[in-house]
């Protein structure tokens, strides 16, 4: 298992609406601690769509673990072009750091939004490409991570190891308490 496909909610669907949201902090470190794990296990690359949320806030993640774990390497295969034309100031300038920080950047389809048909084509396209997908996930509120666990599910019904990794608001909170102690 070399490469891992990480996605989860966007802001607004944890209630998120500011980058200094005291809950980033949690989620980071609930991602830091997985992530830890896996790279020990031998996770070479982490993709992500770019997506605001999760998948960006695990990139910063990586950023920071590359002092102990410097050969881990960043993949943005982003859905179309200019996927962040619509989005608030400071998404823009997380989104342009982290593509800037990356190992490897490029769109899966080469041009602008023109069709829903996009997003899915990214969906599965990304699990294809990967051994393993970790996903911050609640059954009880599906959102949008649903459509990445979608095709992991069929490719891992389809006799093919693909183990899913699910981060939950438990271990966020077990983060927030962790956190809490430390102090």
């Amino acid at each position: 298992m070399k490469t891992l496909l990480i996605t989860g909610y966007k802001p607004h669907e944890l209630g998120i609406f500011d980058t200094k949201h005291p809950g980033i902090q949690y989620i980071k470190k609930a991602l830091s601690k997985q992530l830890i794990s896996l790279i020990e296990e031998g996770i070479e690359w982490v993709i992500i769509s770019g997506q605001q949320g999760v998948e960006l806030w695990s990139a910063e993640v990586v950023f920071d673990l590359k002092e102990l774990y410097p050969d881990v390497k960043v993949a943005v295969l982003l859905p179309f072009l200019e996927q962040e034309a619509q989005w608030k100031e400071a998404s823009k300038e997380q989104y342009q750091h982290v593509l800037n920080h990356a190992d490897f950047v490029k769109a899966i389809t080469n041009r602008v939004y023109d069709s829903p048909a996009q997003l899915r084509l990214k969906n599965d396209y990304l699990v294809d490409k990967s051994d393993a997908l970790l996903i911050l996930y609640d059954e009880d509120h599906p959102g949008t991570p649903k459509f990445y666990l979608e095709p992991a599910l069929k490719k891992q019904g389809g006799q093919q190891n693909y183990p899913i990794y699910y981060l939950t608001p438990e271990d966020i909170e077990d983060a927030r308490r962790d956190e809490e102690m430390d102090w």
